[in-house]
């Protein structure tokens, strides 16, 4: 079991390398391929969609081929959209390849979250994705080092990430066999009667606003990786490699916040995580409005650190609040939903800022902390009244 459980760890750094790359190249992309620098809320929520959907369908793939298998090809599918993206001589190939990247996050990414809730305490489940922060955290640096070169450098970025990714498949394909040792047998059920438990398990009380928690951090998430490095540029004259640093720092929070709160789970349970995480993150966003350059910059770190527990603790909390036997699909939904909301609104944010200034980041970050805080509360209530 420790084995595998070093592998998943590993994993999990795959899960975090393509999630920051795009970021941080795209102040040099959208202008090699001539476009508009809001298009990137385009290409994003295209990706954000078929994460999405690979979420929802996530259940059924499990319970049919199992976690391992699922994680294999998901990862393979991963390198093939990132060589693709490398190659990809407009937005629109580039746009392809994201579709197919977008599939295989997607289901690595609700397959891991669910076996590491069945299977591991919360500080596993918070360390787990604290290896996902070294992958989001190691990608924007790996990509600082190619920008700034002759035109295209970015691609190289992307080949390396791919070939990283290629390695830890490898690795899965290897441990196949101790992933299927662990693995509880699937449920057996026929397509009607399946149908009929997923509408039971959407009336759950509390199931909306534990999605809409998470949806509404994903919102904050996504503007901060897709944008950060955007509004550095816009609102401080920043160089675009100078930027990626920054955005890397954030991301370190994260990475930082995670393995934290996997200490603090000894002792404080997923809801409170979640109501200290947002917390925090609140007083990040605060500092990062402070007028002076280099202190507001720190609010990145700081907002990363409260960003660390909430994601792992809502996903953790999914078995305990809404049952085991779908928690696949409950998890699918979560993930899915929260990718269509936080999508969305990157998308309008993408516009609305690029219409008027990336100023207002910091003050759309912290309505979205209260509102996210807000959801939280209810779904708490809600369980409780069951």
């Amino acid at each position: 079991m420790v084995a595998l459980l070093a592998v998943i760890y590993v994993v999990f750094i795959s899960l975090g390398l393509p999630d920051s790359l795009f970021g941080v190249a795209w102040p040099v992309v959208h202008t090699e391929f001539g476009i508009d620098q809001n298009f990137a809320s385009v290409y994003s929520i295209v990706t954000g969609v078929c994460s999405g959907g690979a979420s929802f369908l996530a259940g059924k793939l499990i319970r049919k081929f199992g976690t391992p298998t699922v994680t294999f090809v998901s990862i393979l599918l991963t390198v093939a959209g990132l060589v693709g993206m490398s190659f990809s001589p407009n937005i629109w190939v580039m746009m392809f390849f994201a579709v197919v990247l977008g599939y295989g996050a997607g289901a690595i990414d609700t397959g891991l979250n669910n076996y590491v809730s069945l299977h591991y305490k919360a500080r596993h489940m918070s360390w787990l994705h604290c290896f996902w922060g070294i992958g989001v955290t190691a990608s924007p640096m790996i990509m600082s080092v190619f920008l700034g070169g002759e035109v295209g450098s970015w691609r190289n970025g992307y080949r390396t990430v791919a070939a990283i990714q290629l390695f830890i498949a490898l690795i899965v394909a290897v441990s196949l066999k101790k992933w299927k040792k662990f693995e509880n047998e699937p449920l057996q059920e026929n397509e009607q009667s399946e149908g009929k438990q997923k509408m039971k398990i959407l009336g759950n009380k509390g199931l909306i606003s534990s999605i809409l928690t998470l949806g509404l951090y994903c919102s904050m998430e996504f503007i901060v990786g897709t944008w950060g490095a955007t509004y550095l540029v816009n609102s401080f004259s920043m160089p675009p490699e100078k930027a990626a640093v920054w955005i890397s720092v954030y991301f370190g929070g994260i990475m930082l916040g995670r393995l934290i709160s996997g200490f603090l789970s000894i002792r404080l349970n997923d809801t409170k995580l979640i109501r200290l995480g947002l917390i925090t993150a609140f007083m990040g966003v605060f500092v990062l409005i402070l007028p002076f350059e280099t202190v507001s910059h720190l609010g990145l770190l700081l907002i990363g650190i409260g960003f660390g527990p909430v994601f792992p603790s809502v996903l953790h909390a999914v078995p305990e609040r809404f049952g085991k036997d779908y928690s696949a699909d409950i998890t699918g939904f979560h993930m899915g939903g929260a990718y269509a909301v936080g999508f969305a609104v990157q998308l309008a944010f993408g516009f609305i800022a690029s219409a008027t200034t990336f100023k207002i980041t910091p003050f759309i970050l912290m309505a979205f902390c209260v509102s996210g805080f807000a959801m939280h509360e209810i779904t708490v209530r809600k369980i409780k009244s069951k």
